[in-house]
């Protein structure tokens, strides 16, 4: 069985769980921060960045996007690369990559916004990153807001992939973590995560800080 490092409260390390999850593969997490838990973390990842997955074999992946590669490629092996979260090639394969780079990007700027907000001291802190930082953000989900047609129950390609977990993600840690009002700037976006967030597959423990 496969180890996952870090908590799931890390959108990158919620992305890999709910990843393993679609897969249906069975793994043990081990919720250490890279704040937190530095030095335990470093036994995995020399840079003491989470998630790490240690596979069957030994092997330790760092980096979310290195750990999905991997996933996807393992996946195809057992049932057909077309299938797989990310396609393996093509138009399909850049839309979908494209829209999992806007969706952790946007995750990348919120962090930092909530980091500076939560961790610099007050009289240090500079509002016009901040509002800089959130302004990335909406204007993230605001492209993936405009990709979405009628009632479809995914965002690209017509079926699950990378582009609809990393919008689930992109779209809950905006809500929650900065306060953007989805449901009034992106109503469709907000509508179309929702319902991917009530999957059972979607559903990760929620480790407390």
């Amino acid at each position: 069985m496969v180890i996952l490092i870090g908590p799931n409260r890390s959108p990158y390390t919620r992305r890999v769980a709910i990843t393993l999850n679609i897969y249906g593969m069975p793994y043990e997490q081990r919720p250490l921060s890279g704040f937190d838990d530095r030095a335990d973390v470093r036994a995995y990842n020399p840079l003491g960045r989470i998630p790490a997955l240690v596979l069957d074999s030994g092997e330790t992946l760092v980096d979310s996007a290195a750990i999905i590669d991997h996933l996807d490629e393992v996946h195809g092996a057992k049932h057909g690369r077309e299938r797989a979260l990310t396609p393996p090639s093509g138009a399909d394969r850049r839309a979908v990559l494209r829209m999992a780079a806007l969706m952790m990007g946007a995750c990348d700027k919120g962090l930092q916004a909530a980091y500076h907000r939560n961790h610099i001291p007050k009289e240090r802190q500079h509002q016009p990153w901040i509002d800089d930082c959130t302004a990335q953000v909406h204007e993230a989900l605001a492209a993936a807001e405009k990709e979405i047609e009628g009632d479809e129950p995914f965002l690209l390609v017509g079926r699950l992939t990378q582009a609809d977990v990393t919008a689930v993600i992109a779209e809950r840690f905006a809500r929650g973590g900065l306060g953007i009002d989805t449901p009034r700037h992106m109503p469709r976006l907000h509508a179309l995560t929702r319902e991917l967030a009530r999957r059972s597959d979607f559903q990760v423990v929620e480790h407390p800080r």
